[in-house]
């Protein structure tokens, strides 16, 4: 997703003249149960974004490939959309774990708001093939996308668990925490509040006195406290709204486009591999907004090292031993 926050994370990329190269790769020795082997004599290169979830997603299929005998090259945590994704496009990386939002709005530049999330995935699907001869593998089941949340005793007190009913409200309940990113979005604040028939900076929709803009990290616990804001802007899978037990409303509207997860393959590379689809959909499958959250607030919060998360959890998930 198009994050500007990004975590800390054990593994540095960075971009060098000849190419993307890794500092720090690194990922736990697994094998599958059974002890199979399908990729046996591949060789595959694991890329990811830099910020938590990705690193994660990375993390995992590094290690999954691995157990499946693939020899990896792991180059997670490349700096920025663009580094992970130009490592893919110009044949440095095989695997990326991408966003069909992203893949629509920033790498294709559409502006139409495609709400069912098969759709989307298939409409960048075909491009993505067509223009670049990236497949892009069935789509996990979570969805990293934009969201408002409210503390679970404000949301309680107010009756409220859409944004529609956040429409509602008083007008002096209808207090928002944004970063400067979304609120300045063509996609984001001020057009999602006309969506819902509350316009900005409009006495009777949402006063720009009911708006504090400040740091995305910070709009987390403040919406916790439920001061200064009693909804603030979140990700659906990031850590902290399960740890500060934060509801995340429902978007019945169909505002925010759908930015599921999903396993992005180079063309080339999935024909010479073609396991990678079971065992790349062995993961997706698995996935879950709930997982994610938990899996990232196991790193963000809990301060726990990526790839030893991704670990215990491919244990767990009885995808390796």
């Amino acid at each position: 997703m198009r994050r500007l926050v990004c975590a800390l994370v054990a593994s540095v990329s960075l971009l060098a003249g000849c190419g993307l190269v890794s500092s720090s790769g690194t990922f736990h020795d697994a094998s599958l149960p059974g002890g199979d082997r399908p990729l046996e004599g591949a060789k595959l290169t694991v890329t990811s974004k830099s910020f938590t979830e990705g690193v994660l997603l990375g993390k995992i299929t590094a290690t999954y490939l691995a157990a499946a005998g693939a020899s990896i090259t792991d180059l997670t945590g490349a700096p920025g959309s663009a580094s992970s994704r130009q490592a893919q496009l110009n044949g440095d990386a095989d695997v990326l774990w991408e966003y069909t939002g992203t893949g629509w709005v920033t790498y294709h530049n559409e502006t139409e708001t495609i709400v069912d999330p098969q759709e989307l995935w298939q409409r960048v699907h075909d491009v993505e093939k067509r223009d670049h001869d990236l497949e892009w593998l069935a789509p996990a089941n979570f969805n990293d996308t934009y969201a408002f949340a409210a503390s679970t005793p404000t949301a309680e007190r107010l009756g409220v668990r859409s944004l529609s009913e956040v429409a509602q409200l008083p007008v002096a309940e209808r207090t928002f925490c944004v970063d400067d990113e979304f609120f300045s979005r063509s996609d984001g604040f001020i057009p999602m509040l006309a969506k819902y028939g509350i316009p900005y900076n409009d006495p009777n929709g949402v006063p720009a006195g009911n708006v504090t803009r400040m740091d995305a990290g910070v709009v987390y616990t403040a919406t916790a406290k439920g001061e200064p804001c009693r909804f603030g802007m979140v990700y659906t899978t990031d850590g902290r709204v399960k740890n500060l037990n934060l509801v995340v409303l429902e978007d019945d509207k169909k505002f925010f486009l759908p930015y599921s997860g999903t396993a992005v393959v180079r063309g080339a590379v999935i024909e010479a591999h073609p396991q990678l689809r079971p065992l790349l959909g062995a993961i997706s499958e698995r996935l879950t907004d709930d997982l994610m959250r938990e899996l990232n607030g196991r790193v963000d919060i809990d301060g726990e090292d990526p790839a030893d998360v991704a670990y215990e959890w491919l244990k767990s998930a009885n995808l390796i031993e």
